[in-house]
């Protein structure tokens, strides 16, 4: 029976420099949720609020600047669903404002909702994996 070895991996400023930033798994990760380096530790502390550092491997999160560009991203996302959905429901059945709004609203916040953490995530993610910002070791901002 062979032993696998749990031994974790130490970030180092050296072993960092000549790592490999994949741009799709760090997306990936971020919008899980997770660490876009090691994609096990936590990247959100409250709903929208990145946390300081990866609680495995130790990234610091603080030099992300994701701003405004998450909420720009879901409401391009959010609008290319809903508007041709209302515009085809319109066209075909004509049902009362009323009704439209009953159910275009509340479709729209739900969904920007849900899809806001995530895309902050991923914004957060390709950041990381381009060395934006302070992600990049060599030239770090002060």
């Amino acid at each position: 029976m062979e032993t696998v070895s749990t031994q974790t991996k130490v970030w180092t400023r050296d072993s960092a420099s000549a790592e490999k930033r994949d741009v799709w798994t760090a997306i990936k990760r971020g919008f899980r949720g997770r660490c876009p380096r090691c994609g096990e530790g936590k990247l959100f502390r409250a709903f929208l609020k990145v946390d300081n550092n990866c609680s495995v491997c130790g990234l610091d999160f603080t030099p992300h600047r994701a701003d405004d560009l998450p909420a720009y991203l879901v409401i391009v996302i959010v609008g290319h669903i809903v508007v041709p959905t209302a515009l085809l429901i319109e066209t075909n059945y004509s049902p009362p404002v009323a009704l439209q709004l009953a159910i275009y609203l509340p479709v729209t916040l739900v969904a920007s909702l849900l899809l806001l953490q995530p895309v902050k995530g991923a914004v957060v993610g390709i950041q990381w994996a381009l060395r934006m910002h302070g992600f990049d070791e060599k030239n770090p901002e002060p």
